[in-house]
């Protein structure tokens, strides 16, 4: 399962619509102040405060590094939700390394923390990569430049219809770019925009979930720069990239735990909070921060409000909190 730990202090986002949740960034104050962070090379991302934008550099000879931010819930195929940005690339080159001329992706989109912070998440060799929504871009080496919108399951399997999937389409330099990805659980289809200025640069293809695709689970919003590592020597592809990112946009269902109010009942300590449907419900006390134990059987959401009691001995002094799993 994925769980998240949700405790009296939830996580707040800016805004929230049509029981949806959107977080935006505007990078106006330091992101990492605000709940932002850096995975792996701190030096490839820069918080510029005069422009207020995010410099970015993608370079595969680096190890797996990503600027990450947790919304606080997990979507997967039954979930709506979108992701969109301001890049402008100032330069992009693949091929760089001479012993791996060919492409290799710039990326950014939802990703599993768990799974892409691992020592065995290689996002090169098309097998070891679970659980992401994202937005890559190849550029051209003899084949044509490339934008592909991937999904990728739980079993680190990438989604795929056929050439379809793909669209042949370069990325200006220079040229301020609005890129949004868009999924809608009812058709299970990832749909693509790019504009300049707010006209399109081009028709990119939809991607729709194949019927042998399972799922995914993702929960953080990342600018992804992917190590090349561990590619097939006969194909190895590598790249260098600088650009600049602004005006993150994340829509995403609520939190998994809203409302949330705990109290003595007859005795017995309890919470009630509004539930979401396809999660599960752990109640958990402590008595040092130091070990957690469940202190309720485990409930499934109903969408609606749920109460979870602790069925332990009482306690002279306790500390609670709600474990929500995705299954």
């Amino acid at each position: 399962m994925n769980r998240l730990l949700l405790c009296s202090m939830a996580i707040v986002f800016t805004t929230t619509v049509a029981g949806a949740a959107t977080f935006q960034e505007d990078f106006a104050t330091d992101p990492l102040a605000r709940g932002w962070r850096v995975f792996g090379d701190r030096d490839l991302f820069h918080w510029n405060p005069t422009s207020q934008n995010l410099e970015v550099t993608w370079d595969s000879s680096q190890t797996n590094s990503y600027f990450q931010f947790l919304p606080g819930t997990i979507v997967a195929r039954d979930d709506d939700f979108s992701f969109g940005l301001d890049l402008r690339l100032d330069d992009i080159a693949a091929g760089v390394n001479p012993s791996k001329p060919s492409t290799f992706e710039l990326a950014f989109g939802l990703q599993n923390l768990v799974n892409a912070q691992g020592t065995n998440f290689l996002r090169s060799t098309g097998t070891a990569s679970a659980n992401l929504v994202e937005l890559d871009f190849f550029p051209d080496t003899g084949f044509g430049p490339t934008v592909s919108p991937a999904v990728w399951s739980t079993n680190s399997l990438l989604n795929y219809n056929g050439p379809e999937d793909f669209t042949i389409m370069d990325l200006p330099v220079g040229v301020p770019m609005r890129i949004t990805l868009s999924y809608t659980a009812s058709n299970q289809t990832l749909s693509t925009t790019i504009t300049t200025n707010g006209v399109s640069i081009g028709a990119v293809h939809d991607v729709r979930l194949s019927p042998s695709f399972t799922d995914f689970r993702v929960g953080t919003f990342a600018i992804e720069s992917y190590s090349d590592a561990g590619q097939d020597p006969r194909y190895g592809g590598s790249l260098l990239a600088h650009g600049v990112v602004d005006n993150v946009v994340l829509t995403v269902p609520p939190n998994p735990v809203k409302d949330l109010n705990g109290g003595i009942n007859h005795g017995v300590w309890q919470v009630q909070f509004v539930s979401r449907s396809n999660w599960v419900y752990t109640l958990e006390r402590t008595m040092d921060f130091q070990t957690w134990t469940a202190a309720s059987g485990a409930a499934p959401g109903n969408g609606g409000g749920l109460v979870l009691e602790d069925t332990n001995s009482p306690a002279a002094r306790a500390f609670y909190r709600v474990r929500a799993e995705r299954p």
